[in-house]
């Protein structure tokens, strides 16, 4: 695409609107699914936990101050049925209320559907992805590259690792062999070594939710997002529900070094959760979880369209697996965390030049789905254009004893 064309497609960023409609945004079983929000009310200058029904959006914030608390319930399903709240408005209204460029101040919206959970992610845990992680690094980060070092790490490598058990004797004689070729890597060492990649994907309350921006790095040249579902665990390491995710992926950055790391995945809106926190029942337990297919559509504003798909059948390492290393006897979380279990979509359909691959442009829209946790939709543009995160612990603290003046009086 040549920069007139580039000029013309930034030009229609805000032409392209972010779908809005509650049945796209719902999972399809959403009648009796247990389904927790966020909202922001600006009638009370801070945020509120809600339980999302059928007859309505409900604020349940005097029962349960955080959405964490609710999580932590012996049965948190049950819990939030259980709940009772003020009724804030239908979620038509509050969705159409949601994307920042047609907002209303002055009447609710949707946020991300955590808050003090701790936001976790786990790395390479798909054999196809994995591959694609070697080749960031054997690129270091140019995009030009990338083709030519594709077929070399192939041919070493192979293409099908996914019934390689991590950890495994098995393993371990993959590892050798390629060690012997120098053809190992520190994405191959957490692929199919016994220890998983889980880092710090974001600040707790960082995270955006659907209908609204997603950020790029602006520096960033060759970048992709990565459609994933994000658990969601408790304080004792229950896995109690689970939710959409973006875990939005700088390639060039984190393929010129893996110390780049933070810098590729932490930046301001890079980290998007929701619609909705479904939690586990008998209509959606964890085995569904590990049949997920996650569906990934881009749109550009220039009229590119990408379709991809990630199937949980094919993870390397079971999500109880990655659960357990993350938190045990050597690491504790309080309030809860939700963890990223990673994505086998890594795409290389061309955009622009031939074998360059894909890389976003701002005002793609950009929507991860899955039929039990529903469509979770973001319109990518510059870190830096899309809203300040400003909304920290301090005023979290502050609204809610706000909140808690109020209800006295």
């Amino acid at each position: 695409m040549d920069e007139v064309d580039l000029t013309a497609a930034s030009q229609r960023i805000f032409t392209m609107p972010i779908v809005t409609d509650a049945a796209f945004i719902l999972p399809e079983d959403s009648t009796g699914a247990a389904l927790m929000g966020r909202i922001w009310r600006p009638d009370l200058a801070g945020p509120a936990v809600a339980a999302i029904r059928g007859d309505g959006v409900f604020d349940i914030t005097d029962e349960f101050p955080t959405a964490s608390q609710v999580a932590a319930a012996s049965d948190p399903a049950q819990a939030l049925r259980a709940a009772r709240g003020e009724r804030v408005g239908t979620l038509q209204d509050l969705l159409n209320n949601t994307p920042p460029d047609t907002r209303d101040p002055s009447r609710p919206w949707l946020l991300t559907p955590i808050d003090l959970q701790v936001i976790k992610a786990a790395g390479v845990t798909f054999a196809v992805s994995m591959l694609e992680r070697v080749i960031e690094e054997r690129a270091r980060g140019n995009p030009d590259s990338a083709q030519a070092i594709r077929a070399e790490v192939t041919r070493i490598v192979g293409t099908d690792l996914s019934q390689l058990k991590p950890g495994s004797a098995e393993a371990q004689h993959v590892k050798d062999v390629l060690v012997s070729q120098n053809a190992w890597s520190q994405y191959l060492e957490v692929g199919i070594g016994p220890d998983a990649e889980v880092f710090t994907k974001a600040p707790v309350l960082s995270a955006v939710g659907t209908c609204v921006d997603a950020g790029l790095h602006p520096k960033s040249t060759w970048n992709n997002p990565e459609p994933e579902v994000v658990l969601v665990v408790t304080s004792d390491g229950r896995i109690v529900g689970a939710t959409l995710g973006n875990d939005v992926n700088l390639r060039d950055f984190e393929g010129r070094s893996a110390l780049l790391l933070s810098k590729a995945k932490d930046n301001n809106a890079s980290c998007a959760i929701g619609p909705f926190v479904r939690f586990f029942d008998g209509s959606f337990t964890l085995d569904d979880v590990r049949k997920m297919e996650i569906a990934l559509e881009v749109k550009g504003p220039e009229g590119f369209v990408l379709h991809g798909a990630s199937s949980l059948t094919q993870i390397s390492r079971d999500p109880t697996d990655i659960v357990g290393q993350t938190i045990n006897e050597n690491h504790q979380y309080p309030d809860g965390f939700v963890l990223f279990l990673g994505t086998m979509f890594a795409p290389i359909q061309d955009r622009f030049a031939k074998g360059q691959g894909f890389t976003h442009v701002e005002g793609d829209l950009v929507t991860v789905s899955t039929p039990k946790l529903g469509r979770l939709t973001n319109r990518m543009r510059h870190s830096g254009d899309c809203e300040p995160w400003k909304f920290g612990l301090t005023e979290l603290f502050a609204a809610l004893m706000r909140r808690k003046g109020v209800a006295r009086r």
